[in-house]
């Protein structure tokens, strides 16, 4: 249990950043199998925690387009491009 803890105390301390840098320093299959551990535990939030993340990508992403970051894509085209990649 104390070695829990311990690990729990050090990695508050740790940014974003610093953990970002050490996590790509990880094989790809480590990685992935992270990736794919953040990313189930995403299901598991609370309602209103999860529709407020969506609702921080939405704003961000329309706020990305306003700034002229990034442009939009036909829907046609997005749809084209997945049934291309389905048919491989």
């Amino acid at each position: 249990m104390e070695g829990k803890i311990a690990r729990r105390s050090r990695i508050s301390t740790v940014t974003t950043e610093e953990l970002l840098a050490t996590v790509l320093k990880l094989p790809l299959k480590e990685r992935a199998e992270l990736t794919d551990r953040l990313l189930r535990s995403l299901d598991e939030l609370p309602e209103p925690e999860c529709k407020q993340l969506w609702l921080d990508v939405a704003e961000r992403r329309l706020q990305e387009m306003r700034e002229g970051k990034v442009s939009e894509i036909p829907a046609e085209d997005v749809f084209a491009r997945g049934q291309a990649l389905i048919s491989r």
